[in-house]
């Protein structure tokens, strides 16, 4: 199941790339094309994303939308 969220734009608008948001969020730049393509990930994951890209846990729904 696809879901929705704005990594790839929020990444982009930062000038960020894949291998950086990877490294800061201590994920694999697999993991973040993943994500950006809408794939499912863990709670856990998204949380390192999330703070990775500056927002906090609260803001969650700025990043990943549709999200528990």
């Amino acid at each position: 199941m696809k879901t929705r969220n704005k990594v790839k734009v929020l990444r982009e608008k930062k000038l960020m790339s894949k291998s950086e948001l990877a490294r800061k969020a201590g994920v694999s730049v697999v993991t973040v094309d993943r994500i950006e393509r809408g794939e499912n990930c863990r709670l856990e994951t998204m949380r390192k994303i999330i703070l990775a890209l500056g927002f906090s846990v609260e803001d969650r729904d700025a990043v990943f939308q549709d999200q528990g």
